[in-house]
């Protein structure tokens, strides 16, 4: 059976930086659009389609140690895992992997998102406004939303990477040869697309306690008052906002991501 090799530290963290930036840049847009749905105010009033590329700047300087800090976190603890777990249990392994790899992720991903969606939304003409005002409350302003953020990642992980991985080792198998870069961005796309589907109610919830207050200005009071007032706004719709941008975008995302992460991981291991 083949299976897809742990990879170095060092590769990891260089080809994690150059898939997270590919990422969000290439698709800002397409989560702008996302955001100002879920908006309390809606999406006209959250913008529209006029400046989608508002917090451009916030989500470029995250992504690329976010996303390495991801993939040193999964890979090293998708390694150490599996030398210690039969096969038989490897899916739970690449799930345990992918929550640790999303919980540290979290600690440069939530600041950054705290600013962005808050440009996304129209709540400040310049990012050195939003950062202002968040650093009024503090470095527990940059952190709103954490809980809920990991609570919505791990489980988006745990749904994304096993179907991932197992997607890649079918592929693997049935050609008797490791994935090329194009069918690992295949598979990312195919699992990315499902599991953003599935965890969009709780990406609703996060992006409600970022934007910190609803449509009367009234602020939200942690993640079961949020969910509990958006699911009286329009019931399960509500809490579906933007699931067609949102599924779109990660698996577009997904796509490039896994694409990227695996050409450059690949060219790295060549020149090692």
């Amino acid at each position: 059976k083949m299976e897809s090799p742990s990879r170095p530290f060092w590769v990891a963290l260089v080809a994690g930086g150059c898939a997270g930036t590919s990422v969000d840049v290439a698709l800002f847009p397409i989560d702008t659009i996302k955001t100002r749905l879920q908006a309390p105010e809606g999406f006209l009033r959250a913008g529209g389609f006029k400046g989608v590329y508002n917090g451009l700047a916030s989500a470029a300087a995250g992504s690329a140690p976010g996303a390495s800090l991801f993939f040193c976190a999964y890979e090293s603890s998708k390694a150490w895992l599996t030398k210690r777990t039969p096969e038989k249990y490897h899916s739970f392994c690449y799930l345990l992997a992918s929550s640790i790899g999303e919980t540290t992720a979290c600690l440069v991903r939530v600041p950054t998102e705290n600013v962005k969606q808050k440009m996304q939304a129209g709540r400040f003409r310049t990012t050195m406004e939003a950062l202002q005002s968040i650093n009024a409350r503090g470095i527990g302003g940059y952190y709103t939303g954490y809980l809920t953020t990991v609570m919505r990642e791990i489980p988006f992980a745990a749904i994304q990477f096993p179907i991932y991985e197992a997607l890649k080792k079918q592929w693997s198998t049935a050609q008797n040869e490791p994935v090329r870069p194009y069918q690992s961005a295949l598979c990312g796309s195919v699992a990315g697309g499902i599991a953003a589907a599935t965890t969009t109610p709780l990406d609703v919830v996060k992006t409600r306690l970022m934007l910190g207050a609803d449509a009367q200005g009234v602020p939200y009071r942690g993640m079961v008052d949020a969910f509990t007032r958006i699911y009286a706004e329009g019931g399960m719709a509500r809490l579906y906002s933007g699931i067609v941008p949102r599924t779109t975008w990660i698996s577009i995302g997904g796509c490039v991501f896994f694409g990227a992460y695996e050409t450059v991981a690949s060219l790295l291991h060549k020149r090692a």
